[in-house]
């Protein structure tokens, strides 16, 4: 009998915008921006792209966006599709891309995301789009809104912890410093933790500076069965674990998913947390980063912010996190603002990160965490030698 093994998925190129604002620029506009760029680093036409994944944008609620983002960009792939779940949306289009080419069923996919959501929506309509991650009978009806959920989140999770607001602020300066060497990034003026503790209150206990900017921008990733030219960067292993989808629902905040998608991920592809040399760790809030790190296991419970301010996951620590600064820097434009992290850990895999590159790491970790820590994909990429 002949066992088939599966075909390898590698990142071939990213592709990306600036973040900030780009006045009279359309989510398509933007899309079409990040998709050349990453096209022209695989070398690749668009009559070789196969498969498109498109993740959604709250300012262009189209419901066949992966057709007409095709179709502005004159491509004609045999597969096309949406996908809807968060800031997870982008983690998870890369799992199903990979899918597709160890099927066999695709060589070169296309997955892209972007939006206009700083300059092409009101204050008022961001703030509704927000609302309803809640629940439409016990959480929408109260007012809340995305921050609030997670300063409620983050009130619990802090007094079973023992973390404090100056903790959470080290995470933030460290999203910042690292946001001043990207030229990409939407904040870059340097910032200190008694700046964030003095910031704007938002949602008790979360203030101005422990939120991400809203963004405007675009990402897009090439995933093939062939390597690129910079390095071979594939796909080695993944995980999901979608545990509640509301914040009524969690049944505690010390597991809330993110923990059993890790260890999925580390399953497939063969390796343990100690093996990864980079973190590209999703957060939207400095509670969402510190949360993820430690359910994860790459600090104790409570202890994030000790490791931080240790040095371990700056860019000259011994486990580098976020280098080009994370959602709370370099911006957050929905799906996109999650591809970021997995465009900048392939960056320095590749050395193509400029001013900010690092010694290329082997295995670099990627989490994604969509709606209020409720639905959590892992990835693991693995630099194998030329």
């Amino acid at each position: 009998m002949t066992t088939t093994h599966p075909a390898t998925a590698y990142i071939r190129a990213v592709g990306n915008t600036p973040f900030g604002r780009h006045e009279g620029h359309s989510a398509l506009d933007l899309m079409a921006r990040a998709a050349t760029q990453a096209l022209d680093g695989a070398q690749l036409r668009r009559s070789e792209i196969d498969g498109v994944l498109c993740g959604y944008a709250t300012t262009l609620p189209h419901l066949m966006l992966s057709t007409l983002f095709c179709e502005r960009f004159a491509l004609q792939p045999r597969y096309a599709h949406s996908l809807q779940l968060g800031g997870a949306s982008g983690a998870a289009m890369l799992v199903l891309a990979r899918e597709l080419v160890r099927a066999g069923r695709c060589r070169h996919l296309l997955v892209v995301a972007g939006e206009n959501r700083l300059s092409g929506q009101s204050r008022d309509s961001a703030i509704q789009t927000l609302a309803q991650v809640g629940d439409a009978d016990y959480e929408v009806p109260n007012g809340a809104s995305v921050p609030a959920y997670y300063g409620l989140l983050a009130s619990e999770y802090m007094h079973r912890t023992g973390t404090t607001q100056a903790d959470l602020a080290e995470l933030a300066v460290l999203m910042r410093t690292n946001a001043a060497r990207h030229p990409d990034a939407h904040l870059r003026t340097p910032i200190t933790v008694a700046e964030v503790l003095a910031a704007k209150p938002i949602a008790a206990p979360l203030g101005l500076l422990d939120c991400c900017p809203i963004s405007d921008g675009a990402m897009a990733v090439l995933v093939s069965a062939e390597p690129g030219a910079h390095a071979c960067i594939a796909l080695t292993g993944s995980g999901q674990a979608h545990r509640h989808q509301h914040l009524t629902a969690m049944a505690d905040v010390m597991q809330c998913g993110a923990g059993q998608a890790a260890q999925q991920a580390c399953a497939e592809a063969g390796l343990a947390l100690a093996d990864v040399d980079y973190l590209g760790i999703y957060d939207s809030f400095t509670i969402t980063l510190a949360m993820l790190l430690e359910e994860i296991g790459f600090a104790p419970r409570g202890g994030a912010a000790a490791r931080a301010r240790a040095g371990d996951f700056a860019p000259t620590g011994v486990l580098p996190l976020n280098t080009h600064g994370g959602l709370l820097s370099f911006g957050h434009c929905g799906v996109a603002g999650g591809m970021a992290h997995v465009a900048e850990a392939w960056r320095q895999m590749a050395g193509q990160a400029g001013a900010r590159q690092l010694a290329p790491p082997r295995h670099a970790f990627v989490h994604a965490d969509g709606g209020v820590m409720s639905s959590h994909v892992s990835l693991i990429l693995s630099r194998e030698a030329a």
